[in-house]
């Protein structure tokens, strides 16, 4: 495998008009995009990266268990991740097991649906959608 880069997401260098747009400021390290950690169901591993201002965002690389929110009972409970049943993001991911923000899981309560994002937050927490009967 070749080296992995990190992509450049900075503006187009034309005006809508076809024009030159001249840059306001020079390329930082911050502007750098960074790769996209695809957090799969095990045993939980974190890992830190260090972003602007010397503040720390933790990238949650496997979890093994989810906090579930019930809306009934106002409840949050810490339940094992079974699997995932669906993924808007990408369908490929419920085959590799990947958890994204709004990707649907199977847990001891039953169905729940992600809202935090694990590769940025270093969490997964959860909504419970359907109980198991």
């Amino acid at each position: 495998m070749g080296v992995i880069m990190a992509l450049w997401h900075l503006r187009s260098r034309k005006k809508p008009t076809g024009g030159r747009l001249h840059r306001l400021r020079n390329k930082r390290r911050t502007d750098r995009g960074s790769l996209f950690i695809d957090t799969k169901i095990g045993k939980t591993q974190l890992a830190k990266k260090r972003v602007t201002g010397g503040s720390v965002k933790l990238r949650l690389k496997s979890a093994e268990s989810v906090n579930v929110a019930d809306p009934k009972t106002g409840k949050v409970t810490k339940v094992p991740i079974i699997s995932v049943k669906g993924n808007d993001a990408n369908p490929h991911y419920v085959r590799r097991n990947v958890i994204t923000l709004g990707a649907l899981i199977e847990t001891k309560l039953g169905t729940a649906k992600v809202t935090s994002r694990p590769g940025q937050d270093g969490i997964v927490n959860a909504v419970l959608l359907e109980e198991k009967k």
